[in-house]
């Protein structure tokens, strides 16, 4: 017994030690530790696209770096790639990881003779022409316009003996690993990427007869979910900022794929206090105006009153500010003037966008007023547009121009689906693409939109895409080879040969959520979820199946979700099947 009373005493203490531990080491970090909602996976890479050695003398069995690792060496030699360069031949390997994401790179070196660290260079790619890449320099487009912008890509690391390094992020697909030492043995078990995503559901889901259709819809939610990292960014490379107009077809993405989410205000309460007034935020003020019509469009998806009433003083600031730069009918708006990179030189364009714009945030203040009981505000948005819905500028035969100013019931729809059909895809665009559509559905040239849809997106994907780009010139499509491969000198590098603006060449980015548009269009309209109540209270189902036998998907809300499922008969009429919470009212 008393042995057992002695051992029993020893356990408590001990116990009673470790405890007392435990809080010196949370009192010690408690006030520095910043944590946040995101999750990091080690992914193996796919595929072995290249090697710069077949004979077996440079890279030895590649295809050990396609094994499944633990993440523990151990003082066994077996089982590794071997790596060795000379004054003749650098030894190279090119991995694909099969989809892009957003992360780092894990390098586990093995046991070996000497133990001085071994330089290697990593090449991240969101391309093979990316990864192959051999100079940092965007003056120029080709193969020399990677860069290393907002994101280290490609570097030069040591790796050490029996030991492991972890190095990035950024977004990537990708990797490309030059021994650089000469002379001396690499053996290399693993080269993983760390995958960093926030862990959550695809509540919302599209499926319909038609698989392009389908790859499109997720391509657009997974592009979305990949920046949807810290703050909610435009792109996973490059553009890793809070770009608040570009942030629109986002939110509406994730409204309609994961609900509601943290991440979503996060970003807009950092635009807003960023940015005091009189500012524009981003330094664009059509940028602030999506502000505004973002804010809208989240209540009345999500219906969260309290949230909405804390942007009241700025938004009422704002909108002073606007109406302000409105004269005779007229916006006078200051600041960077921008739209979208394509029209970006089109001074005639941006007014003709801005004016629309401008209407569109003054009715989506109009709105926001109405649900905050703020008559003062409403009067002062009712005054403004007024004013400007007896002006009607030129769409100058631009897509972009008559989409918005169909959306904002300045021109017909009728009139704007003729500029916005013309020549199919040709002259779309990867951000105001998702407006052109939006100006097609309100024609009713719903089965017009989805070939655009199939074509436009879809050409993507038939290059190689597992998320949607920056910018996507469709007239490129022909003769281009695609990302995942070696690009042969007959055909052209869509990567590489492409782009302009602030996306020349390989800077361009290949995950922008901006391009998401699709994934909400399809649900919206296809499926024809439409919410009509803040909160999504009462939703509206409308299907237009064009071509489409079936189609079916969830929608998220407040409430839990919505199925529907469409199936077109015989004769052409289409059998509704809908489960919505009780809590929701559905008009069919």
């Amino acid at each position: 017994m008393k042995i057992k009373s002695l051992l029993f005493s020893i356990i408590l203490l001990g116990a009673s030690t470790l405890f007392s531990q435990n809080n010196i080491l949370k009192n010690a970090f408690e006030n520095r530790l910043q944590k946040d909602d995101m999750t990091q996976s080690y992914v193996t890479p796919a595929k072995l696209v290249w090697s710069s050695d077949q004979t077996g003398e440079h890279v030895k069995n590649p295809e050990v770096l396609l094994k499944e690792f633990d993440g523990q060496l151990s003082t066994s030699g077996a089982g590794m790639c071997v790596m060795r360069s000379d004054t003749d031949k650098q030894a190279s390997v090119l991995l694909d990881f099969g989809t892009e994401l957003y992360g780092g790179l894990q390098l586990a070196a093995g046991i070996r003779g000497n133990k001085k660290p071994l330089k290697v260079r990593v090449r991240l790619g969101e391309s093979v022409s990316e990864a192959m890449s051999n100079s940092i320099d965007n003056s120029v487009p080709g193969m020399n316009s990677a860069t290393n912008d907002h994101s280290l890509r490609d570097f030069i690391i040591e790796l050490p003996w029996l030991g492991s390094v972890e190095v990035g992020n950024s977004g990537f697909r990708f990797v490309r690993i030059d021994l650089l030492d000469l002379n001396e043995d690499l053996p290399l078990k693993a080269v993983r990427a760390i995958f960093r995503y926030r862990d959550i559901p695809y509540t919302g889901s599209f499926r319909c007869d038609n698989e392009r259709l389908n790859r499109i819809w997720e391509t657009g939610a997974y592009t979305v979910h990949l920046n949807m990292q810290e703050y909610l960014w435009d792109g996973i490379k490059r553009d890793r900022l809070v770009w608040v107009g570009d942030m629109h077809p986002e939110v509406m993405t994730i409204n309609t794929v994961f609900g509601k989410n943290e991440v979503v205000r996060k970003s807009l309460d950092f635009a807003r206090d960023t940015t005091p007034l009189p500012g524009w935020m981003n330094t664009i003020s059509s940028y602030s105006l999506w502000w505004i019509i973002i804010h809208r469009d989240l209540y009345l998806h999500q219906g969260d009153l309290a949230y909405l009433k804390e942007q009241q003083t700025y938004l009422n600031a704002l909108i002073q500010q606007i109406v302000a730069r409105v004269s005779n009918g007229k916006e006078e708006l200051d600041g960077g003037r921008f739209l979208d990179w394509p029209t970006s030189e089109k001074k005639d364009v941006i007014h003709s966008g801005l004016q629309a714009l401008t209407i569109m945030s003054l009715k989506a203040g109009e709105d926001i007023a109405g649900w905050l009981k703020d008559e003062a505000l409403k009067k002062m948005c009712l005054s403004s547009l007024s004013s400007m819905q007896k002006y009607i500028p030129s769409h100058r035969d631009s897509k972009q121009a008559a989409a918005l100013l169909s959306i904002a019931n300045v021109l017909p729809s009728a009139s704007a689906s003729k500029v916005i059909l013309k020549d199919g895809a040709t002259d779309f665009a990867t951000f105001y693409g998702y407006y052109m559509l939006e100006a097609l559905a309100k024609d009713g040239k719903y089965e017009e939109a989805m070939d655009i849809i199939s074509d436009y997106w879809g050409a993507m994907l038939d290059l190689g895409a597992t998320t949607f780009w920056e910018n996507f010139i469709y007239e490129e499509r022909k003769n281009a080879g695609r990302i995942d491969e070696l690009v042969s000198e007959s055909k052209y590098d869509i990567h590489a040969d492409g782009g302009d603006y602030c996306y020349v060449g390989l800077r361009g980015s290949l995950c922008h959520g901006w391009a998401s548009g699709p994934t909400t269009w399809l649900t919206e309209h296809v499926l024809g979820i439409k919410v009509v109540e803040p909160g999504a209270k009462t939703i509206r189902i409308k299907p237009n199946l064009g071509n489409l036998k079936f189609a079916e998907g969830n929608y998220p809300t407040p409430y839990g979700k919505v199925y529907v499922k469409h199936v077109k008969q015989a004769d052409g009429k289409i059998n509704t099947t809908v489960h919505a919470p009780k809590e929701i009212n559905v008009i069919k």
